[in-house]
């Protein structure tokens, strides 16, 4: 009776298969992470006045899973999408969280408050150069540090060789996984191509891909060569 109250996002980062044990006489229920990586598990005594408590969860999803896919997860504000955010991005291990959950949560944009990891500030950045084209060496701008650290002087910033090799292998990582899909895609690639001529005489050529995938239209960038 009580599993079809828990309908929170938090839960979704928990096996749905939940154990009812108990431990010196008292009976609890014994989470499991979904993370399969972690063998970590969490109990939730039912004899105690904070028996639907969900701090520990929260507390414990975070470690294992990072604060900013915490995040991402409640702005569902539903277990059971907060559940395929998670699978996706389980499928996708060098994927992002924001595209992870972009078909569940598409509300208001909105920012958490707690600071990025490592790991999370240099997934952002190459998002950022990458898609608004920004120079490797932008992290050592005077104004892009006075923003970071103002109020925060100890946040760390990757450096310009940090961002550079991170960005690389993203791209290598993004074009084995669109080769892939184009592989297995079953139905109708359509191939475009573009030459252009630039202001300082240079011309060019763009190779293109456009295809549905589950009513969605993609389009790819395949190549761009001088010619």
């Amino acid at each position: 009776r009580l599993k079809k109250q828990w309908t929170a996002p938090i839960y979704a980062f928990f096996k749905p298969e939940v154990d009812i044990v108990e431990k010196g006489g008292r009976r609890a229920h014994r989470f499991h992470c979904f993370n399969r990586g972690c063998k970590a598990s969490i109990v939730r005594y039912l004899d105690k006045n904070d028996a639907r408590s969900t701090s520990n969860l929260h507390k414990h999803a975070r470690k294992c899973w990072g604060d900013a896919t915490v995040q991402a997860a409640r702005e569902t504000a539903n277990a059971t999408l907060a559940r395929e955010g998670l699978e996706k991005l389980a499928r996708n291990s060098d994927g992002s969280i924001t595209a992870a959950f972009e078909r569940t949560g598409k509300g208001k944009v909105t920012y958490s408050t707690t600071q990025f990891t490592r790991t999370e500030t240099r997934a952002e950045i190459v998002r950022w150069v990458a898609e608004n084209k920004r120079p490797f060496d932008v992290v050592k701008d005077r104004g892009f540090l006075r923003l970071m650290k103002t109020g925060r002087p100890e946040y760390w910033i990757p450096s310009p060789t940090t961002v550079s090799r991170d960005v690389k292998n993203v791209f290598v990582n993004v074009r084995r996984r669109i080769a892939k899909m184009l592989n297995e895609f079953e139905g109708e690639l359509n191939f475009s191509c573009d030459c252009w001529t630039s202001p300082n005489h240079r011309a060019f050529a763009a190779f293109t891909v456009h295809l549905h995938v589950k009513g969605v239209p993609l389009r790819f960038l395949l190549d761009m060569v001088e010619v």
